[in-house]
């Protein structure tokens, strides 16, 4: 028995905590980054149209991995393709089609903004809003836990059998723990860029380990590509925060 519903019902309406919490999650991180474009002096006039088209672009990416990793289940039924109420969304897939799409956007609507300036204002939004939809979205989600596990933390979830590691809300503490500490980082570390750059090398580490000690299928395409594009991520933060602090010692 799941110790959490994955929906309720009003009427003859079915709604999915699921996505009404990934929803919630989105709005919130709209109006924090919003907020810090603002703090930051950028024009946020274009935001609104900005985050729309990118968050279109992320579920299309991360449905589309989905799918393209997980096929055999996808294949004989294409009427699941759409079934996004059920889960099935990749995170790395949403990421690998809106970070285009954004640098593209960005380019077009902030032309006279640094690009590390404009990354360093969203980068700590886009966590603190990861951090609360992977405790609003999956935690409520059919197969939402990780390993099975008989310790004291294990939690039943839909759709599993046994008790099982509650991967969302770890994820959900390392993630608002990753963004109190780019809060305070960005006190003391002021070069642009670095603290976009420090966010994508841990968040990547981090969700690559995740992957690989307490969800990963070392048989499973999308897991080995979770783990590969975690690291892919980290690799591009590093050499952003080392292009950042290297702008410093030759001011």
């Amino acid at each position: 028995m799941s110790a959490f519903p994955t929906s309720f019902h009003i009427g003859p309406l079915v709604f999915h905590i699921y996505g009404l919490g990934l929803a919630i999650a989105a709005y919130v991180t709209y109006v924090y980054a919003e907020k810090r474009l603002i703090r930051a002096s950028i024009d946020p006039t274009r935001f609104g149209v900005f985050a729309g088209i990118i968050i279109v672009a992320g579920l299309l990416g991360a449905r589309f991995a989905n799918i393209i990793t997980n096929w055999s289940y996808y294949s004989g039924n294409v009427g699941r393709w759409f079934a996004v109420w059920q889960g099935g969304l990749a995170s790395f897939g949403g990421i690998a089609v809106a970070i285009p799409v954004g640098l593209y956007l960005k380019h077009r609507y902030w032309k006279t903004t640094s690009l590390a300036s404009f990354a360093d204002a969203l980068v700590p939004a886009l966590i603190a809003g990861w951090a609360l939809g992977r405790v609003l979205g999956p935690q409520f989600m059919v197969d939402g836990g990780g390993h099975l596990t008989n310790q004291w933390f294990g939690i039943h979830y839909a759709g599993q059998v046994g008790k099982r590691v509650p991967v969302p809300l770890i994820q959900g503490a390392e993630d608002a723990l990753l963004w109190l500490s780019l809060l305070v980082g960005s006190k003391f570390i002021k070069q642009p860029g670095a603290i976009a750059g420090a966010g994508m090398l841990i968040w990547g580490i981090v969700r690559a380990l995740d992957e690989k000690l307490l969800l990963g299928e070392q048989s499973h395409a999308g897991s080995i590509g979770v783990q590969i594009a975690g690291l892919v991520l980290s690799a591009a933060g590093l050499l952003i925060l080392l292009k950042a602090l290297r702008t410093k010692t030759t001011d």
